[in-house]
């Protein structure tokens, strides 16, 4: 017998796994556009490519677990990193805006760190239990 699934947590699964598609995306966005959006954004080009590569392991470790764990760690993590990619973002734009060439640094560090303290806390987050796996911790009648 499988765990049901409530409407609600199939919609947060649905969330997850967008959120995941949005990270695979941006890092494919970040490697075929890396000269350009670096060069705009004051950092080189190779570090575009790092974040490009650090978003994709994320997003799909994101992806990849999103059965495995439970829906709070996810919500926990989540609501942290877009927390702190928030406020990343506002910090360099008002970096830029009081004329530092370390904005778009500071934000491109973030997006390399981020999404691989994401991974590696999903990865060694306690897995999700299913009916099947309390039965079989049930002692026999």
């Amino acid at each position: 017998m499988t765990q049901a699934v409530t409407p609600s947590a199939a919609r947060r699964r649905v969330g997850i796994i967008a959120d995941g598609v949005v990270k695979v995306l941006l890092a494919a966005l970040y490697v075929a556009v890396a000269a350009p959006l670096g060069r705009l954004l004051g950092v080189p080009a190779w570090l575009m490519v790092v974040s490009g590569v650090a978003l994709l392991i994320g997003g799909g470790i994101e992806i990849g677990y999103v059965r495995s764990r439970p829906m709070r760690t996810y919500t926990r993590l989540m609501l942290s990193y877009d927390s702190g990619w928030v406020l990343t973002a506002l910090v360099g734009l008002l970096m830029a805006w009081l004329g530092s060439s370390a904005g778009g640094e500071v934000w491109i560090g973030y997006q390399i760190a981020a999404p691989v303290v994401l991974a590696a806390l999903l990865v060694a987050a306690t897995p999700s239990q299913t009916a099947s796996d309390i039965r079989a911790e049930s002692p026999a009648d």
